[in-house]
């Protein structure tokens, strides 16, 4: 069959050599011959198959017969198929098979629902079997025994909070009732045990003692022990409950008489084999010396310790978790006692004390290794350790106190200040301080400590500054802690200063008086003594502490505040002052005896308030903010005389000498208080030839006199001085001389003239 599956090559069977050329179609002949020739090999091809055929004839028999029975059993098995299809279509089975399957499911539902209705119900009455029980048991007074079984009912009818609420919603309403008759059953077991606990321990007034009894009797029950009594209070939970009664009583009726050293206590153990069995009883006497041992604590603490064993002996019988419960209920209120009654009253008022607390420390320690030997406080819990704690930081209590004493020291300071002038009040900062000549100075009369001046301070400043220094001694003798605590009390009494004395006095501050310049003296005073405290102290401060003690940022606070203070002063009385002079109504028609008046009493109004201000800036401010502000005021009075009177549009001939006689009073009254302001040089010393002028420190000085001068010049000198620059180095402008020599003369050739002149050159 090898033919069958060769390719036939038409190129093989034509005679032609350029059968390989497409382009050519094949002639007739060659044609012809083709057919012929695959005819030929057709016929040759059959012959093959034919052949292979005959020689493999009983394979393909049997392959035929194959299949015919193949096909034969496939439609048997389809005839079968359709009369099954059609017998469950005329019989349907599938439902009557769902049928009882659905009757099965059923039936063996409601056999588990009642199995577990049966299940239900057993434990219903298992539940309801072991309230009756505990009932009883507590009836005859078997408390143990119930507290038991109620803890095991606890389980199964008491959920937690969390599953309360959707529990509740799908619970059966039998377990809602059992749930409430477990609930009376417990407050019925927490009243017997409650009551068991009153009957066995009491406080008698009369003889001052505590009677504990080992043995109860309450309802006609006799003989419950106390013991008894703890175990079934342990079992249901409410150890903390019951014994928080007989906590209180201990605290208030024992342990409070003792902490305060007012009493000691005796123990005493009776055995009474007839009556209600053993009792003990602690009895509490009055100490025979209320400060005995009061320094360090030590009996004290003795006592408290025998009370503990008592504790633990006669009530807790031995039973750590009882201790440590009852512990829970009393330390955290008997350390407070024993802190607020003792270690707080004797943490020492002196830093050189603060060795001798170390007994006291000692003594607390071992005080509380004993309650954790007794298991009164756990060993493990670093909070119980509130004694401990309090007596290691004695050098922060100590500080904390002392740091309210020096800020209350300072506030009181402050507070009590009333800011007064001293008596001498002469003026004692005008001579240098190291004159051997000078005036035996006020105390209240300082040296500034980065100048040569020297200047009057009020006593709160002065005693305020003698505190920090005081404490800031203290820091160079104390450890770290403390030194830390009295810098920042340092800090904050400065600071003090700068939160009170302008609340305090707000009203002087909004007046001209001496009080406003002392607070801006103390304020410069603070400023420079805080620039040198660091200079002063830093390098005997403790290493750890020298980089974090900085007063450098306070000082700009109080410089700046000593010039707020200093500028409002000025603004005060630079306003009286244009207030008088508004008075003058511009100086205008002063030829008129009225307005004259007028402008003379303003004028000396403007000579008194001087005058007034003299007198307290003179004795009080330091040279340097003395020469400044004076000159500041003259400033503003000179330049506003000046320009009120270059703004008349007419001057006539008698208000020239009036205008210049008003200018020659002020001068002549203000000599003295001009002399002042030039005598003083910055370094606050006396200058024969001052450096420094009236004209550069005030120049409206020089230009008031030039006008005066003005009033009775003729217009060719005055044009002369303008053109000569004279009046511009005076102060004066074209406009305003123009102005002048305007309101002045009268309109003529000359004055055009004189005006071209002026208007042609030009500074």
């Amino acid at each position: 069959m090898d033919v069958l599956f060769n390719s036939i090559d038409v190129r093989d069977l034509l005679s032609s050599s350029n059968i390989d050329d497409v382009t050519l179609p094949l002639s007739a002949p060659d044609l012809r011959l083709l057919i012929d020739r695959l005819q030929v090999r057709s016929v040759d091809i059959k012959s093959k198959v034919r052949q292979y055929i005959l020689s493999h004839y009983s394979g393909f028999s049997t392959l035929f017969t194959q299949c015919s029975d193949v096909v034969l059993r496939s439609e048997h098995l389809s005839s079968e198929v359709s009369d099954l299809i059609q017998l469950i279509s005329d019989h349907p089975v599938e439902v009557e098979t769902k049928a009882v399957i659905d009757d099965i499911v059923i039936r063996n539902r409601e056999l588990k629902e009642k199995r577990e209705l049966l299940g239900l119900l057993a434990v219903i009455l298992e539940l309801s079997d072991k309230l009756r029980f505990v009932k009883e048991e507590i009836k005859v007074g078997r408390v143990e025994q119930a507290a038991e079984a109620l803890r095991e009912l606890k389980a199964v009818l008491v959920t937690s909070s969390d599953e309360t609420a959707a529990f509740e919603e799908r619970q059966p309403l039998v377990y809602g009732l059992l749930k409430d008759e477990w609930t009376e059953c417990f407050e019925e077991m927490q009243e017997v045990l409650l009551r068991c606990m009153d009957n066995a321990v009491w406080f008698e007034q009369e003889n001052n003692t505590v009677h504990l009894k080992h043995q109860s009797n309450i309802k006609g029950i006799d003989g419950i022990e106390l013991q008894t009594v703890l175990k079934a209070m342990d079992a249901v939970g409410i150890v903390d409950y019951g014994l928080a009664k007989v906590a209180d009583l201990m605290i208030k009726h024992v342990i409070a008489p003792v902490v305060s050293f007012r009493s000691t206590i005796v123990v005493e153990e009776t055995n009474q084999e007839s009556g209600n069995g053993a009792e003990a009883n602690l009895k509490i006497l009055p100490s025979a010396d209320p400060n005995v041992d009061s320094m360090d604590g030590g009996s004290m603490y003795s006592v408290l310790v025998d009370i503990v064993k008592f504790i633990g002996k006669s009530l807790c019988f031995g039973n750590s978790t009882w201790m440590l419960c009852f512990g829970r209920l009393t330390w955290p209120r008997m350390s407070d006692l024993i802190i607020s009654n003792f270690l707080s009253k004797n943490v020492p008022d002196d830093a050189s004390k603060l060795a001798d607390f170390q007994k006291i420390i000692k003594c607390t320690s071992d005080f509380e290794e004993s309650l954790k030997e007794l298991m009164f406080i756990a060993s493990s819990d670093g909070k119980d350790e509130r004694l401990s704690k309090f007596a290691d930081n004695v050098e922060v209590h100590f500080a904390s106190r002392k740091k309210v004493e020096i800020l209350a020291k300072a506030r009181n300071l402050l507070l009590q200040s009333d800011f007064r002038l001293p008596e001498d009040g002469t003026r004692r900062h005008s001579k240098v301080k190291d004159d051997k000549k000078a005036e035996r100075s006020s105390d209240l009369v300082v040296d500034l400590l980065f100048t040569s001046e020297r200047c009057v301070v009020s006593e709160a400043g002065l005693g305020l500054m003698k505190v920090v220094h005081g404490t800031l001694k203290d820091v160079c003798l104390s450890s770290p802690k403390v030194g830390l605590e009295f810098y920042h009390a340092a800090r904050d009494s400065l600071l003090l200063y700068e939160a009170v004395i302008p609340v305090k006095f707000e009203r002087q501050l909004d007046s001209i008086n001496h009080s406003a310049v002392l607070i801006h003296n103390d304020c410069h005073y603070l400023s420079q003594e805080i620039l040198g405290l660091a200079f002063e102290y830093r390098s005997d401060f403790p290493a750890s502490i020298k980089e974090l003690v900085v007063f450098a940022d306070l000082a700009p606070r109080f410089q700046l505040l000593a010039e707020e203070v200093l500028q409002r002063q000025i603004k005060l009385v630079i306003y009286n002052l244009k207030q008088a002079i508004d008075g003058a109504d511009g100086f205008q028609n002063t030829h008129q005896m009225k307005q004259y008046e007028s402008a003379k009493l303003s004028i000396d109004q403007v000579i008194f308030i001087l005058e007034k201000v003299y007198i307290i800036w003179h004795h009080l401010l330091l040279p340097s903010a003395y020469k400044r502000s004076m000159s500041m005021v003259l400033e503003a009075v000179f330049s506003r005389v000046a320009n009120d009177i270059l703004l008349l549009d007419d001057i006539a001939a008698e208000e020239t000498l009036q205008l210049q006689k008003l200018i020659h009073l002020l001068f002549e009254n203000l000599s003295s208080l001009l002399d002042s302001v030039v005598a003083i040089n910055q370094s606050g010393k006396l200058q024969e030839s001052p450096t420094q002028t009236l004209d550069d420190l005030i120049p409206s000085l020089r230009k008031l006199r030039k006008l005066a001068d003005l009033l009775d010049m003729p217009l060719k000198s005055i044009t002369e001085a303008w053109e000569a620059g004279e009046l511009v180095n005076c102060g004066f402008t074209q406009s305003e001389v123009e102005d002048f020599i305007g309101a002045i003369f009268a309109d003529s050739p000359l004055r055009k003239e004189c005006l071209r002149r002026i208007e042609s050159i030009c500074y």
